[in-house]
């Protein structure tokens, strides 16, 4: 579990305004565009390479 101090400071790597992150089943979510950050042995891993990002933002260009 990530310290709630910790997560006051993180935000999205993605992301140029860099939203906050929340930490949901073992992974930090960006709460804008949804992308997952894995938590590996209570580290974060915020590489841009290491998200798996959601569905959600790129529904909408068709899959182009």
């Amino acid at each position: 579990m990530i310290k709630e101090e910790l997560l006051q400071i993180l935000g999205c790597p993605l992301e140029e305004d860099r939203p906050p992150l929340l930490q949901q089943d073992g992974w930090l979510v960006c709460t804008s565009c949804g992308a997952k950050f894995p938590i590996v042995d209570g580290v974060p891993n915020l590489l841009p390479e290491s998200a798996v990002k959601s569905e959600q933002k790129g529904a909408s260009n068709g899959g182009n």
